[in-house]
């Protein structure tokens, strides 16, 4: 007879050892990702460095990469990898970072997709992001070259590479060409 399997928490999950690869708590199950192709790994490099850049030259808060989880859900709980995460100084205090994963969300989010990601499966990843509070989701696609930009209150905005991102509301006069995520 199959024993049914207890369901995780957020915090049993960040409690666990480094696996070496990629994982993410999806309603309070381990589900394992397969390590990203390179192309996702230079757009994800190149999001964190430049939003990184912007947001420490204006001392407005934390930058984050994969290894930060966010709570998206709790009983059960979901915690997803955001590739690149940002957390103005309002949501997370200056200064050393808390262990753990912590009950604020980030403002912005920055996912790319990654060759094997159906949108579908994107798609259900920003809703999370969005209904836990974070304000802004953008999805670059290096396939497609495009950011896909998602908030709660205004329909959905697709970019090209020659167009200009910005998030007056989150980063003031921060402005990126969006090609320059996939260069």
């Amino acid at each position: 007879m199959a024993t049914a399997q207890a369901l995780m928490t957020a915090e049993e999950f960040g409690q666990r050892p480094d696996p070496g690869y990629p994982e993410e708590l999806v309603r309070g199950r381990i589900i394992s990702m397969p390590p990203p192709d390179r192309r996702h790994g230079r757009a994800c490099l190149q999001a964190g460095r430049i939003l990184g850049n912007f947001v420490e030259e204006h001392d407005l808060g934390h930058v984050m990469s994969s290894d930060a989880g966010v709570i998206t859900k709790r009983d059960p709980d979901t915690v997803r990898g955001a590739d690149i995460a940002y957390s103005s100084y309002a949501r997370l205090p200056k200064g050393p970072l808390p262990e753990g994963y912590g009950p604020e969300v980030p403002e912005l989010v920055i996912e790319v997709r990654s060759s094997g990601d159906s949108w579908r499966d994107i798609l259900i990843k920003v809703g999370e992001y969005l209904a836990a509070g974070v304000l802004k989701v953008i999805v670059l696609d290096p396939r497609s070259r495009k950011a896909h930009i998602y908030s709660a209150e205004q329909e959905p905005e697709v970019l090209g590479r020659e167009d200009e991102l910005t998030v007056p509301e989150l980063l003031g006069e921060f402005r990126v060409r969006v090609g320059q995520f996939f260069d």
